[in-house]
């Protein structure tokens, strides 16, 4: 099994949501998240002041899926998350080696 993280644009969100379910992705967890990759943060002028903010607003997105889903999930993720600007985020898989379901006690792929 595989964790899949991605960090994209706030407004992308629901396009990643819609393209995951669409290829049968059965659950996902969303997270609220701040940062900055390359770009630094960005500045922008309130009321004629200029100023800068360090981190960027994201949402990190995080799926479990069976290893040979894995190229499939990232793929769906990166297609509907880009926008081809500075700041579309990234995703990463890491293996999982043990999954278990709360409720039922069930381990491994069973669990997910």
């Amino acid at each position: 099994m595989k964790l899949i993280t991605a960090i994209v644009k706030p407004f992308k969100l629901d396009d990643v949501k819609t393209a995951l379910l669409e290829i049968g992705v059965q659950g996902l967890t969303v997270t609220e998240a701040s940062g900055f990759g390359r770009q630094r943060g960005h500045t922008e002028v309130y009321r004629g002041a200029e100023y800068r903010i360090d981190y960027v607003p994201k949402a990190r997105i995080e799926v479990v899926v069976e290893d040979a889903e894995a190229d499939t999930v990232m793929d769906a993720i990166v297609t509907a998350a880009r926008t081809g600007r500075i700041g579309d985020g990234k995703v990463w898989a890491v293996p999982v080696d043990d999954f278990v379901r709360v409720r039922t006690g069930e381990r491994g792929p069973d669990a997910v």
